[in-house]
């Protein structure tokens, strides 16, 4: 029957196993690690020790995995970890009244679960200290969480800091962590916060979801501006952005970097923001409107070769030669430089036609010394710089690798 375990036997529903007989390093882990497949319905697996593994355990680790060799705690550590951690998270929240979540109606708690997450962005401190505080505790709860020392109200407050902890890793990463292993309740009730009050976009900025969003909507915007919270409304203009500022790079790397600064130093201004300023809503306002201002910026920008008579990749090789000429201080004509582009782009294009272009040195040596002929000939630069050349080949590898994946 031992041996069946190590051969590949599988079946992932598999929630429990007894271990009577001794098991050392990768059998050990090859063992029980049949009680951690996922499958729907299923929160956790339970190993019983009935012969004492942990020292084989710890071993096992320490050989295959050392990151891991001192995550293997004792149920009983576990449960000191995890009242240490409900203390230290319970007077974080002594100011906040979470009452409503525990006793209240549906809505209330969907409310005070918003505004707890709410509460926990105040200031970039804060928001560490919880995430760092929560991810500890989980961790521990994890291994006792079936343990007769927690009561009903110590689980209702874990799957309280979890709900929220969910809520604020999702405006923050793009993703809800665990939720799977959450009980029903809070499952839904966190799925139902999420939708309250305009933040079910939230929702939309999964990887399965990613596509289907289009922050360049007016629509949309008005949705993500009807949210109430004003930090909530903050970090989640931030993620959007952010994102809309990437795929923006994909196409023009240079502009997209120039958007990417101006980006993080709005951030930065947000999160250096006064103690003073913390609960202001003036101040919270301009920050949402600067956020909300670089959105049309950006919008505009990636509208711009429109009103030039250019396609989008001629106008990130236009952006890079107008770039360099204001680098470097010297006047270039408008229509010189738009029509430069154009010539330039179809260089590239010449050469890029080769599917491995940009691995084979004699193509991309062909690529230079068109560009050289075609920039002296339209008397661009003045000077010879080599950063010009390294500029065009940086645009046109990263178009064509993007263009290739899209």
């Amino acid at each position: 029957m031992v041996d069946m375990w190590l051969t590949g036997f599988d079946i992932p529903a598999l929630d429990t196993m007894y271990i009577d007989k001794p098991v050392q390093r990768h059998n050990l882990i090859q063992t029980i690690s049949r009680v951690n497949r996922k499958i729907e319905n299923k929160e956790k697996g339970l190993v019983v020790d009935y012969i004492g593994i942990k020292k084989q355990m710890n071993k096992a680790l320490a050989q295959y995995n050392k990151a891991d060799s001192n995550n293997f705690e004792d149920i009983e550590q576990s449960i000191v970890v995890v009242k240490d951690h409900l203390d230290l998270l319970g007077r974080i929240f002594h100011k906040f009244n979470s009452t409503p979540y525990f006793s209240g109606s549906p809505l209330e708690q969907l409310e005070t679960l918003n505004m707890a997450a709410e509460f926990v962005q105040l200031t970039q401190e804060l928001e560490k200290r919880f995430m760092s505080l929560t991810k500890r505790l989980k961790a521990a709860y994890d291994i006792c969480s079936g343990n007769e020392a927690f009561g009903p109200d110590h689980r209702d407050r874990i799957h309280f800091y979890l709900a929220v902890r969910s809520i604020v890793f999702k405006l923050t990463k793009g993703d809800v962590p665990d939720i799977a292993q959450m009980n029903a309740k809070v499952r839904e009730m966190i799925k139902q916060a999420l939708q309250s009050d305009g933040v079910e976009e939230i929702f939309k900025m999964g990887k399965e979801n990613q596509n289907e969003v289009n922050i360049f909507d007016d629509d949309y915007l008005a949705k993500i501006e009807k949210i109430k919270l004003p930090n909530t409304k903050i970090k989640l203009l931030q993620q959007l952005l952010a994102k809309a500022i990437d795929d923006f790079k994909k196409v023009n790397k240079i502009k997209g970097i120039d958007f990417s600064k101006q980006m993080n130093a709005l951030v930065t201004k947000y999160n250096e923001r006064n103690e003073a300023d913390i609960l202001r809503s003036e101040v919270l306002e301009d920050f949402t409107d600067e956020i909300i201002d670089l959105y049309h910026a950006l919008k505009k920008e990636k509208e711009s070769f429109n009103e030039m008579g250019i396609d989008f990749e001629e106008k990130a090789f236009y952006d890079i030669l107008k770039a360099l000429a204001r680098k470097y201080d010297f006047n270039y004509p408008e229509e010189k430089l738009i029509q430069l582009s154009r010539e330039v782009k179809t260089v590239v294009d010449d050469k890029a036609k080769y599917t491995d272009w940009d691995r084979r040195d004699d193509i991309k040596a062909e690529l230079k010394a068109d560009l050289i002929i075609l920039l002296a000939e339209n008397d661009y630069p003045p000077v010879d710089r080599d950063e010009v050349y390294k500029e065009i080949f940086e645009q046109a590898e990263n178009f064509k690798k993007y263009q290739k994946i899209g």
